[in-house]
């Protein structure tokens, strides 16, 4: 049995696990935070603060469903195109899985791509100390909302929702996994010109994905020449990415890559909801740095 063959094994059987956790126990509270039981641990999170970051550490930050795993890909084929070096088996978001594996990433050869869903005020501070770069990814909150609703409902780690409407409720209070999505937004408008902060866009990677890979590399000091460059834009293409995911990770492929769109959620909302998280919008981020990046005018009306 191929390496790729016994992860998909292993995969079918958490998946098969996790669905036989029953609804009301599949969410945990931590710090007033919403956590999927299965994967997010309390001991994870005090272990993660004692985590030692490095300087060279690619960290990847993004409110779920903004494009992470897309993200995290696109950095692992960047770091093997320069550094050649395979991703790791350890999962990189770093609040998943039990609190030893930062034993096992201590043990990791630079650079390590890690990433995070967390708030930024949840992000430890040894990781600001050591001034290591970080991308953060953002998607328009109408697109996210649509994402999540399906991720939720066909991810056995979640509970399910009986429909959109309340969801888009849940979605709306932040009374969902990782909390509010303009909480998120918000806090990171407050550092979106730090040292060491790459701001990057859902939409913007999908435009050009070959002039994003560029800016990516070129933030993190990792320089791709052309052929490099056009072969991880290549590879990271939603269709190339949902096509080997299928052929290798089955059941993973249809929980993690669904329709990799921009506007899927004109197909979803009403107009009452469309005009509430306008509002919302207009409340939180409008006039912003960060609300112009979204380009919500031209991607949420």
């Amino acid at each position: 049995m191929s390496k790729e063959e016994q992860i998909g094994k292993q995969i079918k059987k958490f998946m098969e696990d996790c669905a036989e956790v029953p609804q009301d126990k599949k969410l945990i509270d931590f710090n007033r935070v919403l956590y999927p039981s299965v994967l997010c641990s309390e001991e994870t999170f005090k272990a993660l603060e004692s985590f030692e970051a490095r300087e060279d550490d690619l960290m990847l930050v993004s409110y779920p469903k903004c494009g992470t795993n897309w993200s995290v890909n696109l950095l692992n084929d960047i770091v093997k195109a320069v550094c050649n070096k395979d991703p790791s088996p350890i999962i990189p978001i770093l609040e998943f899985g039990a609190p030893d594996k930062f034993e096992k990433l201590n043990q990791e050869p630079s650079p390590r791509v890690l990433a995070t869903h967390l708030h930024y005020d949840n992000i430890p501070q040894r990781f600001f100390d050591k001034k290591l770069k970080m991308m953060v990814v953002f998607r328009n909150p109408k697109d996210t909302a649509v994402s999540y609703f399906h991720f939720y409902n066909n991810n056995p780690v979640l509970p399910k929702y009986s429909s959109w409407d309340t969801f888009f409720e849940d979605f709306m209070s932040g009374n969902v996994c990782w909390g509010s999505y303009f909480d998120h937004a918000l806090a990171w408008n407050k550092h979106i010109d730090d040292e060491g902060v790459l701001i990057m866009t859902f939409e913007e990677m999908k435009e050009d994905l070959k002039a994003a890979v560029k800016k990516i590399s070129k933030f993190f000091g990792l320089s791709l020449n052309e052929e490099q460059t056009q072969e991880v834009a290549g590879k990271g293409t939603f269709t190339a990415m949902k096509e080997k995911m299928t052929e290798t990770r089955k059941d993973f492929a249809k929980i993690f890559l669904r329709k990799g769109e921009v506007g899927d959620w004109k197909n979803h909302f009403s107009e009452a909801q469309s005009q509430e998280i306008d509002a919302k919008f207009e409340a939180c981020l409008a006039g912003t740095k960060l609300g112009e990046m979204l380009k919500y005018n031209v991607y949420c009306k």
